[in-house]
């Protein structure tokens, strides 16, 4: 009897990994899978980049923004419908993708709806920044400050498209903020989990939460491209960050209240 219920032990286990196997594979994405395992696949490092994505991590398919066909690996049928890039019908055409990246992202899109660069987009203006230009194709990465600089310096510059100089450096300096504030908001966070008292603990992610919504409000006036609202959301979520700072480093007198 205990060799028998042995083996029907094992034979449930194995049905279950098979199971979580074909789960697992279900939930991938076989578009990816497929070009990584051709050697001959068109852009690889785009691939990789998202790969390494946020999107990639959250098993975000290629299918989402290029269409296609994501339950088969026949390429013909895989492929069916899809229009390349620079097809102005494609939705990774760079005047379609706002709405593309949209489709997921409503806030940042409805922001980048207000801005000036997205009517130079609608007018057909080939150089006007879309979502690609400061998070890449696939939403890897975000432009360090020094590039985002640079890129607001190919319109605005002297002798340049929009002549303003000081959008350029003042870019980079509230994208250096941002990130500053971002930094100090997760270190909180990462002292928040280690506080073992539930209702201080509890207390203080609501405070957390409430810095994070004038960072959030800074980030929408980015894509608007309004530098003087950046800056005053940025200032708010900066000061409820020394304060929550402030109460994590002195437990004593935030409980004394």
């Amino acid at each position: 009897m205990k060799a028998t219920a042995g083996v029907f032990f094992l034979g449930l286990l194995a049905g279950v990994l098979a199971t979580d196997s074909i789960e697992a594979q279900s939930s991938s994405s076989r578009c990816a899978d497929c070009h990584f395992a051709n050697p001959r696949a068109a852009s690889r490092w785009h691939l990789s980049e998202w790969d390494h994505s946020a999107h990639g991590r959250a098993n975000v398919g290629c299918e989402k923004c290029h269409g296609g066909n994501p339950d088969t690996f026949e390429s013909f049928l895989a492929h069916q419908g899809m229009l390349g890039p620079q097809n102005p019908a494609s939705p990774v055409h760079r005047s379609n993708l706002p709405k593309t990246c949209g489709a997921c992202h409503p806030g940042p899109f409805a922001a980048f709806q207000k801005s000036r660069h997205y009517e130079l987009l609608r007018e057909g203006n080939p150089d006007t920044p879309t979502c690609a230009t400061c998070h890449g194709g696939v939403g890897a990465y975000l432009l360090s400050p020094k590039a985002l600089a640079s890129e607001c310096a190919s319109c605005h510059a002297p002798g340049k498209t929009v002549p303003r100089a000081d959008y350029p450096a003042e870019g980079k300096i509230i994208l250096s903020s941002v990130r500053e504030v971002r930094a100090s908001l997760d270190e909180a966070k990462g002292l928040i989990n280690r506080v073992k008292d539930k209702a201080r603990r509890e207390s203080l992610e609501l405070e957390l939460n409430d810095a994070r919504v004038p960072l959030t409000e800074a980030i929408h006036a980015a894509h608007m491209f309004v530098f003087d609202q950046m800056q005053d959301r940025l200032q708010a979520a900066r000061k409820r960050a020394e304060l929550l700072m402030e109460q994590l480093a002195n437990p004593q007198s935030s409980s004394g209240k």
